[in-house]
This record gives C-alpha cells, sequence and structure tokens, in this order.
C-alpha cells in the first residue's frame, strides 16, 4: 500500500516532451535550410534572373542579332575552341599527375602537391602578367618561337590557351586524386601477377575506376575556362575577330553601354556553363551510387 501511495503521489512526466522537442529541432533545420536556400538565391539566382530578363526584355529578335552578329560569333567560338583544346591538354596530364602523386613517392612530393592548388590562389590578372613576361614578344622564348615559326605567343590563341591552362590546371588533378586514393590496390596486384604492363593494367583496372572523376574534372575545367577574364585581358589583345574572347567582348559591350548585346552573349556563356555543370552533377551523383552498391 506504501508503495502505491508513493508511486500515486509521484509527478507525472508530460508525454508531450518527446514531440515537442523532435518540434523544435524540426523547425530549426527548416530555419537552416531557408536560410541556406536564400543565400543561394540572392547570390546566384537573383544575378542570373536579371541577366536572362535583361537579355530577352528588348525582344528575341534583338537577342538573336545580338549572338549571331560576326563579331560575337567569333568571340564565343574562340572561347569555346580554346577551352577545349585546355580541356583536352589539361586533362590528359592532370591525369598523369594525379596518378604520380599517389602511387609514387619521390623528394619534393608535398612541395609539388601544395604548388598544384597556387592556381587558386594566384590572381587571374598577375597570371596574365606572368605569361606576358615570360612568353611575350620582347622575351627570350616569344621572340624564338616568333622567330622559328613566324606565330607570336601573346596576343595570340597560343597565349590565351596557355592562360587557360594554368587557371584550369587543378581541377582535374584535384577530382582524380580521392579516387586514386580510395582504389584497392589488391586488383592492380592481381592484374600484373596475371601477366598484365603497367599500360594494360591502367587502362583496365584504374581508368575504368577514375572515368567518371575524370570526365567530371574535365568539365569543371572547361566551365572555369569559358568565365576567364582576367588573364584574358592581359594575354590576348582584345582584337576583334582574331584574339577577342566572349568575356572580353562582354567587357567591351558594357563600355560601350550596350547591355543588351552584353546580356545576350552572357546568356550563352551561362547556357554553356550551366550544361557542363549539370553534367558534373549527374557523374557525381553516378558514382556515389556506384560507390554504394
Amino acid at each position: 500500500m506504501a508503495e502505491n501511495s508513493l508511486i500515486a503521489a509521484a509527478p507525472h512526466q508530460p508525454v508531450s516532451a518527446p514531440h515537442s522537442r523532435a518540434s523544435t529541432l524540426s523547425v530549426g533545420a527548416w530555419g537552416l535550410r531557408s536560410a541556406a536556400a536564400l543565400y543561394l538565391l540572392l547570390l546566384v539566382g537573383v544575378p542570373i534572373l536579371v541577366v536572362i530578363g535583361k537579355g530577352i526584355s528588348p525582344g528575341l529578335a534583338v537577342l538573336w542579332d545580338s549572338v549571331s552578329n560576326p563579331v560575337a560569333v567569333s568571340a564565343i567560338w574562340l572561347t569555346v575552341s580554346t577551352a577545349l583544346v585546355m580541356t583536352v591538354i589539361n586533362t590528359i596530364f592532370g591525369t598523369l599527375t594525379a596518378y604520380v602523386l599517389v602511387r609514387y613517392r619521390f623528394p619534393g612530393r608535398s612541395v609539388f602537391n601544395v604548388i598544384i592548388d597556387l592556381p587558386f590562389a594566384i590572381p587571374t590578372l598577375v597570371t596574365g602578367v606572368m605569361l606576358v613576361l615570360l612568353y611575350g614578344p620582347q622575351s627570350v622564348i616569344g621572340s624564338f618561337v616568333e622567330d622559328a615559326t613566324g606565330q607570336r605567343i601573346i596576343f595570340e590563341t597560343p597565349g590565351i590557351v596557355l592562360a587557360l591552362l594554368f587557371i584550369s590546371y587543378p581541377f582535374v588533378i584535384r577530382s582524380i586524386q580521392p579516387v586514386l586514393v580510395g582504389l584497392n590496390v589488391a586488383q592492380e596486384e592481381a592484374a600484373v601477377t596475371l601477366g598484365a604492363s603497367s599500360w594494360e593494367t591502367f587502362r583496365r583496372v584504374i581508368f575504368p575506376a577514375i572515368r567518371p572523376a575524370v570526365i567530371s574534372g574535365a568539365l569543371l575545367s572547361f566551365a572555369r575556362a569559358l568565365g576567364e577574364f582576367g588573364s584574358i585581358i592581359i594575354v590576348a589583345g582584345n582584337i576583334p575577330m582574331r584574339s577577342q574572347t566572349a568575356t572580353t567582348y562582354i567587357y567591351t559591350q558594357v563600355e560601350a553601354g550596350d547591355m543588351p548585346a552584353a546580356s545576350g552573349i552572357s546568356l550563352v556563356l551561362i547556357a554553356i556553363a550551366l550544361v557542363a555543370t549539370i553534367m558534373v552533377d549527374v557523374l557525381l551523383r553516378k558514382r556515389r551510387s556506384d560507390a554504394r552498391d
């Protein structure tokens, strides 16, 4: 009886406490999500919407005239073609560099690994100045190449490709490195034991595993190259129909006060970059799905 009395006298805990705690956590989670979404919308979404609105507001006919202008077409083509050339070169050498960094140990490896990220930190205008000093007509290398081939490096297409190679160099490497680190070395050893050469092991065992990372790194490099301006304005010379890229063309139109033309070319670049970014996202999702399976 005494025990029953004590139990009856004990204060009852409210049964709604766990539900209240869950509701508080839910409100907090939704608050964080809303803040992140709002920040993304203000920082990225609104500027893109403004460019789209400015580009189409004068009418589709005006938009088409601005993007089909021969000077604009030449600028877009030069941008895409140089970005593609850079992407092919950086994909090959970026894959090679990542493989060397992961699979080999050598003196200065850690320093080499740090230097790879320098293009992320160096201002692109400084990159342009460095390339002009190294490959300009007044330099030993630039004058030698011009005398031997008749082709200038700076203020021509080769200078644009060199600038893009420099600024986009880390993307492929940093995309591939984590995948190579996570690979099972036993599969490579088994292939070598069965008589496969180093090249066959790489082609049949390693490359299929890192292919999504290679492609995503290449697409990121390509997307980054589309929007490069700082180094290009220094090394290209901004000569219409010759060395004027899409970003320098946009800059010229803004200075001239022709915002519809600048917005039209901006829309083209945004569309190309968006397609490349979506492809990267799809590849990353596929890689995560394959890793879980």
